[in-house]
């Protein structure tokens, strides 16, 4: 008699199961990281090149590299120096390139499903044996992100009085810039446990401790039905930016904002399509091609406070009315999709409340990952800077995050801020979730099954 394999046992000639050896597990935990580090280096690094970041003075590329994966991860970037008395630089920037997030997301959870493969269930205690290990590997990376993470240029005063006020009064004016290690590490770690939990939330091929799988159907279709509508957005972007670089030209702008924001743009579209609102205003030069409509409604207010909502947005260019029948047709067709992957028999109203919660903590994070603040100004004592000084350097190096400052707007110093109204957009999401479950559930009661469960 042939014996029955046991619930999450190995199949046969599938390679080992169970908990790793302590020297496997250290070495999964390396291969999540260094996977996930390498898909961000990638893009980020292709996005900072075609952003123009590869011709900064002093070899300085491979510092901002680092400090663009320490901002995709939910660090800080602070910006310093300047001559002495004569000049000062104060900057701070805590925006994330979500692109990059995004590639090291998807990679990393990748190989951590890869390394549980062939599992049906596991251990509460292997589980948080492996995502400890994977912390503590995580933490070791970010801590040698933030050293690597620090660079000065030394960089003219300009020309004319500035030039010769300089060589007399013997200045070496520097400007530099680091990331913060408590940002960088505190918010990183907690960025990691996000992708963590959004791994087992979604995807079917994680294995569970046996005490949570009668849960997981209650949780993983609408989870994953969310995660693909954020994917749709991202797909519908890179359609869109390929016809606005065929159209206009500027392919390597465009494609600098693809590699680093491109889900910074359409996640936010989403939450305005939804009704949401988001907060801020632009003062200075935009240089990455970000939607007209959104950078007049950042600056119409001279420096205060402007709204990002349908009827702003759609007051500078009336397209912006379909972000809200775009954003109800991906709702419907994620709660039909969410009901067909449940099993048979659920009522219509758990359907609703299931997608609801889902909506509601997708746009809760979309909100949070959406948020900038860019403060960039360079203080000087009654002497302005020519060309190729000071004041292009500072837009060089905030260029790749906040956009290209020329020398005007660094002298007058500028802001990008960002913010959402979490309190309307997170009701909101779950108004639509309720809405879009219930009519989602009642289509996909037409819609033929295999089985019981999809």
């Amino acid at each position: 008699m042939q014996q029955q394999a046991r619930p999450g046992a190995a199949a046969p000639g599938s390679g080992a199961a169970g908990p790793p050896g302590v020297l496997r597990g250290w070495l999964d935990a390396a291969a999540v990281v260094l996977a996930g580090l390498a898909a961000m280096a990638l893009v980020a690094a292709l996005g900072l090149w075609a952003a123009g970041a590869d011709t900064l003075p002093g070899g300085g590329f491979p510092a901002v590299l680092a400090g663009t994966l320490a901002l995709a991860v939910g660090g800080s970037v602070g910006l310093d120096g300047g001559a002495g008395f004569f000049a000062s630089v104060d900057a701070g920037i805590t925006a994330m390139p979500l692109s990059v997030g995004l590639a090291g997301a998807l990679t990393m959870a990748e190989v951590f499903l890869r390394q549980l493969r062939y599992r049906a269930v596991a251990g509460g205690r292997e589980l948080l044996g492996r995502a400890a290990r994977t912390a503590v590997v995580w933490l070791v990376a970010l801590a040698l992100l933030c050293a690597a993470a620090r660079h000065t240029f030394t960089v003219p005063l300009g020309e004319g009085l500035a030039e010769q006020l300089g060589s007399v009064l013997g200045l070496n004016p520097e400007v530099g810039f680091h990331a913060d290690p408590a940002s960088t590490l505190g918010l990183g770690l907690l960025w990691l446990l996000v992708v963590l939990a959004a791994t087992f939330a979604v995807s079917r091929r994680a294995p569970l401790p046996r005490s949570l799988v009668p849960f997981q159907q209650a949780v993983r279709p609408a989870a994953f039905a969310m995660l693909l509508v954020l994917l749709g957005y991202v797909v519908l972007g890179v359609a869109a930016v390929i016809g606005t670089a065929a159209a206009h030209g500027q392919a390597r702008q465009v494609a600098a904002l693809a590699l680093l924001a491109l889900p910074n743009l359409v996640w936010l579209a989403f939450g305005v399509g939804l009704g949401g609102e988001w907060h801020g205003h632009l003062v200075g030069a935009l240089g990455l091609p970000v939607p007209q409509p959104l950078a007049a409604v950042l600056r119409g207010g001279e420096g205060q406070d402007g709204t990002v909502s349908l009827g702003t947005l759609a007051e500078q260019d009336a397209r912006a009315w379909w972000l809200l029948p775009l954003a109800a047709v991906l709702m419907l067709a994620a709660g039909v999709l969410a009901a067909h992957r449940s099993p048979r028999g659920v009522p219509i109203w758990q359907h609703a409340v299931r997608l609801a919660a889902a909506a509601a903590v997708t746009v809760l994070l979309v909100g949070v990952w959406t948020r900038v603040s860019a403060d960039y100004g360079l203080s000087v004592l009654g002497v302005g800077l020519g060309e190729g000084g000071l004041g292009d350097l500072l837009g060089s190096v905030l260029g790749p995050a906040v956009g290209a400052v020329g020398p005007a707007a660094a002298l007058t110093g500028g802001t990008l801020t960002l913010d959402p109204r979490l309190w309307t957009l997170v009701p909101l999401a779950a108004a639509w979730g309720l809405l879009a479950g219930a009519l989602g559930a009642l289509a996909a009661n037409r819609l033929p099954r295999r089985g019981g469960t999809r």
